[in-house]
């Protein structure tokens, strides 16, 4: 369980393929304290660590996830948005995110509004996801409000520290992005969908 705030960002220092998984190596400050088996969220991906060594540590994707994410997009150098499971007893300051991406998107627009930034993304609609405008959804990771809401798109305003302290800021027309939509969102559309 995350929150959808991002604690650092890491470096992808490596990528290599085996059979129909990815294992990718990132440089971080956060190592230090991670170990084997734990869980950390990249990009809103939950992946599990499994190997360490010095300042970088090791992930593995599995075919289902490569299918599902934006990872099939990643390259050496990338910035990626890391946030640890959150502890039992701490705030929630952004809303409940599982690390499991429904789907990518699109940004279709990118602009800067006199100090702040504004992001749309545009998603497959066919998948029954939805936004609601004052909603929450998680961008990459990130624990947005959603400001604007149509059918297959919806708009986000970025404060500065956000856009200074996540990758954001590499964001341009024709990003692809991870969606993780509102797990009680989806719920209620669900089994409003069953009646």
């Amino acid at each position: 369980m995350f929150t959808g705030i991002i604690e650092t960002l890491g470096v992808i220092q490596e990528i290599k393929k085996e059979k129909d998984n990815i294992h990718i190596t990132i440089d971080s400050s956060i190592t230090s304290e991670l170990k084997i088996d734990q869980s950390v969220a990249h990009n809103g991906i939950c992946l599990t660590v499994v190997a360490l060594k010095d300042t970088l540590y090791t992930v593995t994707a599995i075919d289902e996830t490569i299918k599902k994410t934006n990872l099939s997009y990643w390259k050496i150098g990338d910035s990626v948005n890391l946030e640890r499971a959150m502890k039992l007893g701490d705030r929630l300051d952004g809303h409940i995110v599982q690390g499991h991406v429904d789907q990518t998107g699109t940004c279709i627009v990118a602009r800067e509004t006199k100090g702040s930034w504004l992001y749309t993304f545009e998603y497959d609609e066919t998948l029954n996801n939805i936004t609601i405008e004052k909603g929450s959804i998680t961008v990459n990771g990130v624990s947005l409000t959603v400001v604007n809401s149509e059918k297959n798109q919806f708009s986000v305003a970025i404060i500065p520290y956000t856009h200074e302290h996540t990758n954001f800021k590499s964001f341009e027309v024709g990003t692809k992005i991870n969606l993780e939509f509102d797990v009680i969102g989806k719920y209620i559309s669900r089994l409003y969908a069953n009646k």
